[in-house]
């Protein structure tokens, strides 16, 4: 795969050393040393993929990675140069897709971001229609973040693990009331539509969850 690896690092000893070994993986390498700047190249240029440290100059990671979560779905692996730091940045949902701890080994890096490029397929391959990440709490259609509230992720969740499956409405009624109190009948109803809404804003014209007339609901993804 041509990807091309943007490394956002303010150590230049360790940003030269992880672009030598993007390069001898076959990958093209960026370097950019600080976060505001390289929010900017996203932007204006989107790579592959982002390897992202956490401490920053103009512009922490954590700010960053969830700045990029706002308009993009493309891969990222943080940096960050402590343990404990892991466990907050996932308690925070920083929607990162991998950690890496300092000091790591450049191969491991590379492995890792090899698991994310297959991950995306092949160059020319469409994202999947729905993607959803139930240990992480994220959700992507067509490759787009999806804000979602509690329930609706869940009940979207529901219906992705066993897609074309028709979902009684009392059957979502009891994974609503997981998320939420006070849950009716109705209230699936209007969850189901606020979904349909959100997937529809990057999908127009797709019908992503059927009405069953008389029984509930389903996922389809015969879109590819």
């Amino acid at each position: 795969m041509n990807a091309t690896i943007l490394i956002v690092e303010d150590e230049p000893a360790l940003a030269s050393l992880v672009a030598d070994y993007v390069t001898a993986a076959g990958w093209t390498p960026r370097v950019i040393a600080d976060g505001a700047a390289a929010l900017a190249a996203i932007r204006a240029q989107p790579p592959t993929l982002v390897v992202l440290d956490l401490m920053l100059p103009g512009l922490d990671g954590l700010s960053v990675c969830r700045a990029v979560r706002a308009f993009s779905a493309l891969p990222i692996i943080m940096v960050t140069a402590q343990v404990q730091e892991i466990d907050r940045l996932l308690g925070l949902e920083s929607g990162a897709d991998d950690y890496v701890c300092k000091p790591f080994s450049p191969r491991e890096l590379v492995a890792r971001i090899k698991v994310q490029l297959r991950r995306l397929g092949p160059p020319d391959a469409a994202p999947p229609l729905v993607a959803v990440d139930e240990a992480t709490r994220h959700a992507r259609v067509r490759g787009h973040a999806l804000e979602l509230t509690p329930t609706e992720f869940d009940l979207l969740a529901a219906l992705a693990r066993r897609p074309g499956v028709v979902f009684s409405r009392a059957a979502l009624l009891d994974i609503a009331r997981g998320a939420a109190l006070d849950v009716s009948d109705r209230i699936v109803d209007t969850h189901i539509k606020n979904l349909r809404r959100k997937l529809a804003e990057h999908v127009p014209g797709e019908d992503v969850i059927h009405s069953v007339y008389g029984v509930g609901y389903r996922l389809e993804f015969a879109s590819p």
